[in-house]
């Protein structure tokens, strides 16, 4: 290979919660581009502001990344990193509209002079990167691949919100279409994680990997939503049984709640269509997807009984998970379209979500409705650091006397409620 494999030019395609992080940490190392066809999201990290909270102002601003909005400000490059969504359809089908959108945008700035490696980060069923991304390459450079372009797969492991797990500490699974580009991957990867790479065997290989790590989270959440259902007709709370199931060394600490988000409630399905598309019908990850699609729709139904009808509710969190502005699949927003199907009214609030993003994605109004104290309800959905900060006199300030607080993640299970006012939890 030439000089370039060793002082690379890398492009990373799409800025999101997946890309930014890793186009900065590949920055400290290489000359690197940070290209998104978004241009507010552009202007605001020109602005050192990341609205995603993944990356900090003063890390943007020390950061020596350049960033791009269209491929005529990108010069040629030797290392293309895709990281753009890969989402499904209504009807939970695999869309891989942007990728192969954004698979055709790298295809006309490939150059053969450098024979660039085109390595994908996105999610998708195994098969995807070889027999749908590499054909658009080839016809839309003009280009042989294997000759003049190499394809490569490295799946993304970031987890929104987490400090622990980051780019710069987690195994990176790398793998090329030759044992070379492999190599390549892995001393590029290598040099931004403390925490070693991974050769897979093939790119399928690396990509069945990252399609079964998120459906492997995604069947043991909703065995425990199936048992907290289970134990919810037994009247004995899910997390006492928990408490005591966890004495036992190998017992594994998943927990029942909302599965949503970009990854868990949607890579299975990418999993499933492959399997079908073969003819085998999975059971399994159907399953555990339909439990966990529905558990929005129980919870309702469960807080529904035990309140009268036309009652008001105020919902406490609105992202996917604790401690993230992430909105992307929220089912705490299925859960709000549940409760007002049943006729009651319903007040949403979130201290880290972006209201005009709640209005766009879900038609839902964010508002400080804590200033109220009239509710019948107080729905505490998400259990962002805001919340437990300001205790559980503070969640339930906005309830009336004898209403109800339904504790979804059971943050005050086990506290001294007010007289009048009941507890109801998993």
């Amino acid at each position: 290979m030439t000089d370039a494999r060793t002082s690379p030019r890398i492009v990373v395609v799409g800025l999101g919660y997946v890309g930014l992080p890793l186009a900065v940490a590949l920055a400290s190392r290489f000359e690197t581009v940070g290209f998104d066809i978004n241009q507010p999201r552009i202007a605001e990290l020109r602005r050192n502001h990341d609205h995603t909270n993944e990356i900090s102002p003063e890390k943007l601003e020390q950061s020596p990344l350049r960033l791009a909005a269209s491929p005529e400000e990108i010069e040629p490059a030797d290392l293309y990193i895709v990281t753009v969504p890969t989402p499904v359809d209504a009807q939970n089908r695999p869309d891989l509209a942007i990728v192969e959108s954004a698979t055709r945008t790298v295809g006309g700035m490939l150059d053969a002079a450098r024979r660039p490696v085109v390595c994908f980060e996105s999610t998708v069923y195994p098969g995807v990167t070889e027999d749908v991304c590499g054909p658009i390459l080839a016809e839309v450079s003009g280009l042989a691949r294997g000759r003049d372009f190499f394809l490569g797969y490295s799946p993304e492991r970031i987890n929104p919100g987490d400090r622990e797990h980051t780019i710069d500490r987690i195994t990176k699974v790398v793998a090329g279409e030759n044992a070379e580009i492999t190599d390549f991957l892995a001393s590029i990867y290598g040099a931004i994680t403390a925490g070693g790479v991974h050769r897979a065997a093939s790119i399928k290989v690396a990509e069945a990997a990252k399609v079964i790590e998120n459906a492997q989270r995604d069947i043991n959440i909703a065995f425990m939503n199936e048992i907290a259902r289970i134990f919810a007709l037994m009247d004995i709370s899910v997390w006492d049984v928990l408490e005591a199931a966890r004495t036992k060394w190998n017992f594994l600490p998943f927990q029942p709640g909302l599965v949503g988000g970009h990854c868990i409630g949607v890579d299975p399905y990418y999993l499933a269509q492959s399997a079908v598309d073969r003819g085998y019908q999975p059971a399994v990850i159907l399953s555990g997807r339909a439990i966990n699609d529905g558990m929005s729709e129980w919870v309702a139904d469960q807080l529904s009984a035990r309140l009268g009808t036309s009652s008001r509710i105020l919902v406490k969190g609105l992202t996917f998970k604790e401690d993230v502005p992430d909105l992307r699949n929220s089912r705490v927003a299925h859960l709000v379209m549940r409760l007002q199907a049943l006729g009651h009214t319903v007040d949403v609030t979130d201290p880290l979500a972006d209201p005009a993003e709640a209005k766009r994605e879900y038609g839902l109004e964010l508002n400080s409705a804590d200033e109220r104290s009239d509710y019948d309800a107080v729905l505490l959905a998400v259990a962002h650091a805001h919340y437990r900060d300001a205790g559980l006199q503070g969640v339930i300030a906005p309830l009336r006397e004898g209403g109800v607080f339904a504790d979804l993640k059971g943050v005050f299970a086990g506290q001294s409620l007010p007289n009048g006012i009941t507890y109801w939890g998993l």
